[in-house]
């Protein structure tokens, strides 16, 4: 069998995790998508089909070039954290996107949580 690139592969995972993971509008779905120089964050009603709050290093308000390393992810939890409580949202589904959970997306999680969210 050919070798099957690590693409494919996190595409698969993240298949096979959102038939289990859908967010609601009680309890609304993060997804965390990393590119090789961006982070980006994104609180989403999957019944709605709608976008309720999102965080990227794109933004003006991140200072810098953009990198997806772990202090780039330390502050876009914490920006996504403050913008879903004054959206009022409290609890949410934490979906990884088929990365594994360390580094990044660990860092991410944590400062969503210490800014308040509840996964």
């Amino acid at each position: 069998m050919a070798t099957i690139n690590r693409k494919i592969i996190r595409e698969r995972i993240h298949k096979r995790i959102r038939r289990k993971v859908s967010g609601t509008a009680a309890r609304p779905r993060l997804a965390v998508f990393f590119s090789n120089t961006n982070v980006y964050a994104q609180i989403i009603d999957d019944e709605a089909s709608k976008t309720i709050c999102s965080a990227s290093t794109k933004e003006k308000a991140f200072v810098g070039p953009g990198k997806a390393n772990v202090a780039c992810a330390t502050n876009v939890g914490k920006t996504l954290a403050e913008r879903a409580k004054s959206a009022k949202i409290e609890a949410v589904v934490f979906d990884r996107g088929g990365i594994k959970y360390h580094g990044k997306v660990k860092a991410l999680a944590d400062a969503a949580r210490e800014g308040g969210l509840k996964f």
